[in-house]
């Protein structure tokens, strides 16, 4: 195991959970509120974005989170567009089963992933976009630290209505 906390643990992505990474990518109700496009997928558009986007790439890292009362895979989590350079990244978490949503375990998967990005690469800062609509994954970050920093005003078009893009950032000093 990679990283693990009292209820999660994390394990590197591979090209074997493109299948699993399929099914919560087609789940429009998941996406709805992650992902700019929503888009149903071909197995085999899902499978080269994992080898080629998501596995292929030296500036991210990716990791499938697990529930440790079942063992089972429960989201996904990211650190990418790394500079290590400027000790920069954006870090992205989707829990794609639904039923553990709303249960605490995304902000402990977000800082098992601060804690690495922090205290194992040295990172200065981490970023990430939410959208407007996602108060509850708004509140989630301003929990754990994260602040507002700017927003990309009627960005996304979701549900017959445009709604902002929110940037938001922590820094290594707000965190550790």
């Amino acid at each position: 195991m990679l990283f693990e906390s009292s209820r999660v643990w994390f394990r590197k992505m591979t090209a074997d959970d493109a299948e699993l990474y399929h099914r919560w990518r087609n789940d429009l109700e998941v996406m709805r509120s992650t992902s700019p496009a929503l888009d149903i997928y071909h197995f085999e558009a899902t499978r080269d974005f994992v080898q080629h986007v998501i596995l292929g790439s030296d500036s991210a890292k990716s990791y499938i989170i697990h529930a440790r009362e079942s063992d089972q895979p429960i989201g996904i989590t990211s650190l990418v567009n790394i500079d290590y350079k400027n000790r920069n990244a954006e870090c992205i978490i989707d829990i794609g089963e639904k039923e553990y949503w709303g249960r605490g375990y995304g902000t402990e998967s977000l800082r098992l992933l601060l804690d690495y990005a922090f205290r194992e690469l040295n990172l200065h800062r981490v970023s990430l976009r939410v959208f407007s609509f996602n108060q509850n994954a708004i509140k989630l970050y301003e929990k754990i630290g994260f602040k507002h920093e700017g927003r990309a005003r009627q960005a996304l078009f979701r549900d017959g209505t445009w709604h902002d893009i929110v940037h938001m950032g922590i820094l290594q000093s707000e965190y550790c």
